[in-house]
């Protein structure tokens, strides 16, 4: 009995074994049309599906690349090409996303900040964050850094006070940098001190030039302040969205006045104070490529400039390529894209992976922000007048989190797509839009959306070897080998 018994076991896992691998066979076949003559080089797919069954989850199926042909279209990646490298991709970090996190258990924010700023495990690995310099029309109240009675001026900075981001921007900051000490941060104004505008209001007014000098004081006052703080300030953007004055806060700032405040007051503040801060323009919707190129223009103006930043609530993302084509020796960065609450999750990635994570770097940006990282339920906090349907990557319940559309958009680039990567060239298909990095560690990635509403099969090669795959309609995948 026990001679039968064994003989049985063995029959038994025998026939299982045949069974799997004919399983495996088949479904190698069924993927790639044939059988792969496979070279033991395998690809890791990380995959989100427009139904939500998959959200940035690692794909247990085996990927091998191979040598076999078939008649599948195919995305060749080549490293030999290679175009701009990346600082990073992330969120703004507003008043309120932090005041939200800072209200959390102590246990509870070290998980989800591990979660977003470490790029080990299932964390994912955000790199760039920016924020506001003073209120953003996501924090609970307005403020400056300089806020006077009225009639005031301080022109020297004396009461110049960083206090209101003492309470929660700060700390939650500090947080941040010990999990990522690497991390890259932007500030950006919404608008200067009330004082100093034409209209002595939070809302619109411009800049008056006699305030020109105070007013680049206040960066450099800033930009050392949080320095002392220990958290350095890679890059500032002179306004954001110059060209809307509707918000609270916010100021209209035409290219010919920026282009002037930076060459005649903050180019010169930067440089005597020895920042090695970014001065960063526009920062403004792609309809507009005139206005950074205007300002590049302008020689004196052009010497103390980094680059441009972009928004895309108008125009489209190639404008950004004709900021490059005029001006190839500045930066681009993309800044800030808003996801409109409740959210639509299928039609919300589908466009931020086309548009901005793939189509952003394809025009030479060096960084994908979406807007905003944080808000609760109601998409508070916000000003008055501020955003009332900003829907955050995350929305925070006190110490209860749901990720939201653009938490997966930035996962997909940021956890593997690393700092001082580079974009490499790789083929553009019309309905399976891609990008392709080679990180610093020597790791290929390639980001693939299916643009279409039908699965795709398609190859993928590079270095001669080629792999087969597929995606679902409006799914996106990072492949990473």
């Amino acid at each position: 009995m026990l001679h039968l018994s064994f003989t049985k076991k063995i029959l038994h896992r025998t026939l299982m074994v045949s069974l799997i691998i004919t399983g495996l066979v088949a479904c190698k076949k069924e993927s790639s049309g044939e059988e792969e003559q496979t070279t033991g080089a395998e690809v890791a797919l990380w995959l989100t599906t427009p139904d939500q069954s998959s959200l940035f989850e690692l794909q247990d199926s085996s990927i091998t690349f191979g040598t076999s042909a078939n008649q599948f279209q195919t995305i060749e990646v080549d490293d030999a090409q290679t175009f701009q490298s990346m600082d990073g991709f992330g969120y703004t970090l507003t008043g309120g996303s932090a005041m939200l996190l800072h209200q959390m258990a102590p246990q509870e924010r070290a998980a989800i900040l591990q979660e977003l700023f470490g790029s080990d495990g299932n964390n994912i690995g955000v790199s760039y964050l920016r924020v506001s310099i003073g209120a953003s029309d996501l924090d609970p109240e307005v403020f400056s850094y300089n806020d006077l009675p009225a009639g005031q001026t301080d022109e020297m900075m004396e009461q110049f006070d960083l206090s209101p981001d003492k309470k929660y921007l700060i700390p939650v900051l500090k947080e941040i940098l010990a999990i990522n000490p690497d991390i890259l941060i932007m500030g950006s104004p919404w608008s200067p001190p009330t004082w100093m505008k034409t209209n002595n209001n939070s809302i619109g007014g411009s800049l008056k030039p006699a305030h020109y000098d105070a007013y680049a004081r206040y960066f450099v006052k800033y930009v050392e302040g949080m320095a002392a703080e220990g958290i350095t300030i890679d890059a500032i953007t002179v306004q954001n969205e110059p060209l809307h004055p509707g918000n609270n806060p916010s100021l209209l700032m035409q290219a010919q006045d920026q282009a002037n405040f930076i060459k005649q007051s903050l180019g010169p503040a930067f440089k005597a104070a020895n920042l090695s801060t970014k001065i960063v323009i526009y920062d403004h919707n792609a309809d507009r490529p005139d206005y950074p190129i205007s300002i590049l223009d302008d020689p004196e103006a052009k010497q103390y400039i980094d680059g441009s930043a972009f928004h895309l609530y108008g125009g489209t993302i190639d404008a950004l390529s004709k900021v490059h084509a005029a001006h190839p020796d500045k930066h681009l960065y993309f800044t800030e894209q808003w996801i409109g609450a409740p959210g639509n999750f299928a039609g919300d990635v589908r466009w931020h992976l086309k548009n901005l994570i793939i189509g952003a770097p394809r025009n030479w940006s060096k960084t994908v922000l979406e807007w905003n990282l944080a808000a609760d339920p109601q998409q508070k906090p916000h000003t008055p007048g501020g955003c009332t349907q900003c829907l955050g990557a995350l929305t925070i319940d006190g110490n209860t989190i749901t990720r939201n559309p653009a938490y997966y958009i930035i996962a997909h680039a940021s956890k593997f797509v690393r700092p001082g990567s580079v974009r490499v060239q790789s083929d553009e298909l019309k309905e399976l839009p891609n990008v392709a990095y080679k990180t610093p560690d020597g790791k290929t990635v390639l980001i693939v959306l299916n643009d279409s509403e039908y699965r795709q099969r398609f190859n993928i090669r590079h270095e001669g070897k080629v792999v087969a795959t597929k995606l679902n309609a409006g799914a996106v995948g990072t492949y990473v080998w």
